[in-house]
């Protein structure tokens, strides 16, 4: 079973991290973007979220601080999810592509957490926090 959790992180986290290197790549447009959705210093956030979302999917590919990676991805896509894809304010000419867009930011935050679950309770080195959770200020 280990090779199939293997095979999840790298496929889940491909798609993270091409969107991470394309907060590079188009950091203009979709800092303009970003600027229509009234977030603060645009161009920066997005730099800001291209570096965790390239480090965070970099960490579950390798199997390094896995687990903190699926969860630093879990919180990422869920404020993106609110900040950027309200599909409640969108007009009628994008209410469709915002719900689609918010609907699977919050899906992949469910599979980012799933991923942290599994790798945190999996014990192969892969997790930081799983000690701390068993063990260590979180423990019952």
């Amino acid at each position: 079973m280990d090779i199939v959790l293997i095979i999840g992180r790298v496929l889940f986290a491909l798609i993270l991290l091409s969107s991470g290197l394309n907060h590079f790549k188009h950091a203009e447009h979709m800092a303009g973007y970003a600027s229509f959705k009234k977030v603060p210093a645009p161009k920066q956030s997005v730099l800001l979220s291209g570096v965790l979302m390239t480090l965070g999917s970099l960490s579950i590919i390798l199997g390094v601080a896995a687990d903190l990676g699926a969860l630093v991805m879990a919180l990422l896509l869920l404020v993106m999810a609110v900040k950027m894809h309200d599909f409640w304010t969108a007009d009628e000419a994008s209410k469709q592509t915002e719900t689609i867009s918010f609907f699977k930011n919050v899906s992949m935050a469910g599979a980012a957490l799933v991923m942290f679950a599994a790798i945190a309770g999996a014990d192969k080195g892969a997790d930081v926090l799983g000690p701390m959770l068993t063990e260590g200020i979180f423990a019952k």
